[in-house]
């Protein structure tokens, strides 16, 4: 039976990345250290659903621990790692960029070692649509330049892209990285806009828009995201780079219309100043995803955010 190590497993994409595996038979570790920057009990609830199945197992554990990673890997034959832990978050990286660094890029570079010592046969890493910083052409192609990426948290993904690359190049690892395009869904994370807009307007708060709604984001359901990230785990395909988004960017106007059809209530907007660390457009070209993982996005933004109101009014 083959097993997956799931770096931030307990977290938003990862637990539903790691009962996906559970489902179909695959023994799965993961390893979080249930971070504070959003509420822990959120990631301990997702712990309690993985460990209804007899093939998973949970390790508290922070990625920037080298030893105490290599002792997950002493304790199982780890076979693919899909390692989706990160600091998250643009705004909140321009307040500790050393941090960002240290857990996006050293953490990375712990696994990549520990990949090279064991033998992995696949090396997934979640890497995010912000690498591409300010662009005003879409979609955007994992051909494009990426050296000006606007935040700490931008800078980290790509720089541990770089050291995907130069271990798959110089230790023949299988490392594909995958780059997300605003993933949202239930267990979502309660930073992001589908979840906090969702949250004010049932509670009929004002919600904040930054800039006049024109901007536009590229929002991908949890589920077509999983799917992309298990196909992914089955290929052998040296180093690669994919973009996984739903390739339909909406304004964050269109967004909260959306939402607000969705929910049967109207949205208090108070407008504010767009971030320094924002950009105006994320789209994905997935043509390279459809080609290489057979990535086909199913799900709507308005059909997701159904399913996500749904979820959160019976969870909260």
């Amino acid at each position: 039976m083959e097993t997956v190590l799931v770096t931030g497993g307990a977290g938003f994409i990862g637990s539903h990345l790691a009962e996906c595996l559970l489902k179909k038979g695959k023994r799965v570790v993961v390893v979080d250290n249930l971070d504070s920057y959003y509420d822990p009990a959120q990631k301990k609830n997702n712990i309690k659903i993985l460990e209804a199945y007899p093939g998973f197992k949970f390790y508290k554990q922070d990625i920037r621990d080298f030893n105490g990673l290599a002792r997950v890997f002493e304790r199982h034959k780890i076979d693919k790692i899909a390692h989706l832990a990160a600091k998250c978050g643009v705004r909140a990286s321009l307040q500790n960029p050393k941090e960002y660094e240290e857990v996006n890029v050293g953490g990375t570079l712990n696994l990549l070692e520990l990949a090279k010592a064991h033998k992995v046969k696949c090396f997934v890493f979640g890497s995010s649509s912000s690498v591409y910083g300010v662009r005003t052409k879409a979609p955007f192609k994992e051909e494009d330049l990426v050296d000006k990426p606007i935040s700490p948290y931008a800078a980290s993904k790509r720089s541990a892209e770089l050291f995907c690359y130069v271990y798959a190049t110089l230790y023949k690892l299988n490392v594909i990285c995958l780059r997300f395009f605003t993933v949202y869904g239930p267990r979502g994370r309660p930073d992001m806009a589908p979840y906090k807009f969702t949250q004010l307007i049932l509670a009929g708060e004002p919600i904040t828009r930054y800039g006049d709604g024109s901007s536009k984001r590229d929002y991908t359901y949890v589920s077509d995201i999983v799917a992309g990230v298990e196909a992914a785990l089955q290929k052998q395909l040296g180093f690669e780079i994919i973009n996984l988004g739903n390739s339909t960017p909406v304004t964050l106007n269109e967004f909260i219309a959306t939402l607000e059809r969705v929910t049967g209530k109207r949205a208090k907007i108070v407008e504010q100043p767009m971030p320094k660390a924002d950009v105006p457009l994320t789209c994905a070209d997935i043509t390279k995803a459809k080609r290489l993982l057979n990535f086909k996005p199913t799900t709507s933004l308005d059909k997701g955010l159904k399913l996500f109101v749904e979820w959160y009014t019976k969870n909260k």
